[in-house]
């Protein structure tokens, strides 16, 4: 069984950092992307960052702000978010794509969501 812990959610004024971590544990045999997501009420949920081994990448709304780093060895995705605004407010989601072994294919899994809140 698989799981993704996240944490580093919060409160923040405008113009402040968070670091939200998602690490990965339970029977992993290969870790491919992972990334990190973002829902507010009523909308979609949209991709903030992603890590992968063909590189990062980035939504538009976040570039030069938000940078996205993992460590393999600890199976964890950080998200450090500077400079945040009122509109980064929402739940953030972490993602990853997981095989269980090496004749399964990966399956995307997520983690519960942490709350980013961003106001005066």
């Amino acid at each position: 069984q698989v799981q993704l812990a996240e944490s580093g959610g919060g409160s923040v004024q405008p113009g402040g950092s968070l670091r939200l971590t998602c690490a990965a544990s339970g029977n992993i045999f290969s870790l491919y992307a992972m990334g990190w997501y973002r829902q507010t009420p009523g909308r979609q949920r949209e991709l903030v960052a992603v890590s992968s081994n063909a590189g990062t990448s980035y939504a538009d709304s976040v570039k030069g702000r938000f940078k996205i780093t993992r460590d393999n060895a600890k199976k964890t995705v950080y998200l450090q978010m500077d400079g945040l605004k009122p509109e980064d407010t929402a739940v953030y989601y972490c993602n990853a794509d997981i095989a269980l072994s090496d004749y399964e294919p990966p399956l995307e899994y997520w983690g519960q969501g942490t709350q980013v809140t961003v106001s005066s």
